[in-house]
């Protein structure tokens, strides 16, 4: 019964992923041709069609990432390859916990190989295409030698603690494992900022002078205490800019990619910090980490009540129950049946980015920060026009438009 309901789900997922791509490219397609009312002033045809083909040639790689994905899925579990990579483990490691680690590791390994095409196409093809693209083939080879050095550091151990707390701590292992998981989600947020983002840019102390005076002086009456004003050589690898403060507690950083500093004025750099000091003020961090893990605990519950159950592993491919096998198989899995609650995910951070606006027009003024956010939708090609449906499901920002229009009634 579980290999049905499996192949149903998977089929409707994907089925829908496709359907909401084909329609968003539809509905960007059909208003390629003229600037919305809103935004006429300030972002020229060519611009607004740049966006839209670039929002095009996006959906199009993305629907044949679906499609390969989905096919990749039932080749590990139905098809066999979780059995297979497990057998290959056992041979090249014996057994216990050496080989449980071997096992994890062969398949983020062969799963990171069938991502490899969809990443240098879209970064080598698209990327370039449209300008954006400032990576070298060594970089890009680089950045991937040094994500799998750093998941295998990272990763290998948190693994072997999860598996140690599944054999060791009983019935109740679930919850324990959950908060060591909720444990070093945290810790990472202090880690990441300090000793993992440096590896892959570089990061700059702003340098003195009427920004930083500025950007001091709104830290100040929004009474926000960081680590530091850095400034990252984001256009080492893109054209894209952005801005975003990182940690929590001592740890936190604000960080401007180059880029962004460079495209934007002084009133603009301003609104955008405060529309992210709003987030703080607002608490949506701490937010958004209850609510992942009130889910990561319903999940890991979950779990705990399918690693008994010998149907999960037999109708889903595989045939050597363990607890590595339920932890991997559980987490290839679970995406497939949780797709429906994207919605409630985008319309959570939806609600956030309009109350972070609100934040930023009450500590600066509202046309800076439409201002620079024009610029940014069109320095960055996003389109203006997105299908609604498909926004609701993976946009976590409201429609161009829609955010606009808010902060003007602001």
């Amino acid at each position: 019964m579980l290999t049905e309901i499996f192949v149903l789900a998977l089929v409707l997922t994907t089925g829908v992923r496709l359907w909401l791509a084909t329609r968003h490219r539809a509905h960007v397609a059909a208003h390629r041709a003229e600037v919305p009312a809103a935004f006429r002033e300030a972002i020229p045809l060519d611009a607004h069609q740049k966006a839209a083909d670039y929002t095009m040639a996006r959906v199009g790689l993305a629907r044949a990432d679906v499609v390969v994905g989905a096919l990749w899925l039932l080749v590990l579990t139905l098809g066999g390859g979780l059995q297979w990579l497990f057998d290959l483990a056992g041979g090249i490691a014996g057994d216990g916990m050496v080989r449980d680690l071997v096992f994890v590791g062969l398949v983020a390994a062969a799963s990171s190989l069938i991502d490899l095409p969809f990443m240098l196409y879209r970064t080598f093809v698209v990327e370039e295409r449209f300008g954006f693209n400032k990576m070298t083939l060594a970089m890009f080879f680089g950045d991937q030698i040094k994500h799998g050095l750093l998941g295998a550091t990272l990763g290998a151990p948190v693994v072997a603690a999860v598996l140690w707390i599944m054999s060791s701590l009983g019935s109740a292992w679930w919850f324990y494992a959950w908060a060591f998981w909720l444990v070093f989600s945290l810790a990472m947020m202090v880690i990441f900022p300090t000793f993992i983002a440096p590896l892959f840019n570089k990061f700059e102390p702003m340098p003195d002078g009427e920004l930083r005076s500025r950007i001091e002086g709104l830290l100040t009456r929004c009474g926000f205490r960081s680590s530091g004003l850095f400034v990252m050589d984001g256009s080492r690898r893109s054209a894209h800019g952005n801005a975003y403060f990182t940690g929590f507690g001592k740890s936190k950083r604000i960080v401007f990619f180059d880029t962004l500093l460079n495209r934007l004025g002084g009133d603009e750099i301003e609104a955008v910090l405060a529309h992210e000091l709003g987030h703080y003020k607002h608490h949506h961090i701490w937010k958004r980490v209850a609510w992942i893990a009130g889910g990561s605990l319903a999940f890991f519950a979950l779990l705990g009540w399918l690693i008994g159950q010998s149907g999960f592993y037999q109708q889903l491919g595989v045939s050597t129950e363990s607890n590595v096998m339920a932890l991997t198989l559980f987490a290839l899995v679970i995406p497939v049946f949780s797709f429906p609650l994207s919605p409630v995910m985008s319309l959570m951070s939806r609600k956030h980015e309009f109350e972070a606006d609100a934040y930023a027009v009450a500590q600066t003024r509202a046309d800076w920060l439409v201002s620079a956010l024009v610029k940014l939708y069109r320095d960055n090609a996003s389109t203006l026009t997105p299908d609604p449906l498909y926004s609701s499901f993976y946009d976590s920002h409201p429609p161009a438009a829609l955010r606009v229009a808010r902060l003007q009634t602001l």
